[in-house]
């Protein structure tokens, strides 16, 4: 270990504003290091690490997964649709409308 810290970001979105925050962690941290480093859950306390999924740059991780210096470490919202049945529901309101 070089001692060198990890410069990362950690982000939360809303639907109409994001919030994202830089931390320096040591080699060695994970996402869960990253997000309680943070300090994130002081300004977005509904985050629930225990049911919400997270990830890194758009691909899902395991909270127990190294970061690496620039990452972008995103919690992910609980979806309020499956993707698939609003897929549905649009293509059945869209052929309604022929």
């Amino acid at each position: 270990m070089t001692g060198d810290l990890l410069r990362v970001s950690v982000a939360f979105a809303y639907p109409d504003r994001q919030v994202l925050l830089s931390t320096d962690l040591p080699e060695g941290a994970t996402l869960r290091d990253a997000i309680e480093h943070s300090g994130i859950r002081d300004k977005v306390p509904e985050i629930d690490l225990d049911t919400m999924r997270v990830g890194v740059f758009g691909k899902l991780k395991a909270l127990d997964d190294a970061v690496r210096s620039g990452d972008r470490v995103e919690i992910y919202r609980p979806l309020k649709a499956d993707p698939k049945e609003a897929r549905r529901a649009r293509a059945q309101a869209d052929k309604g409308k022929q």
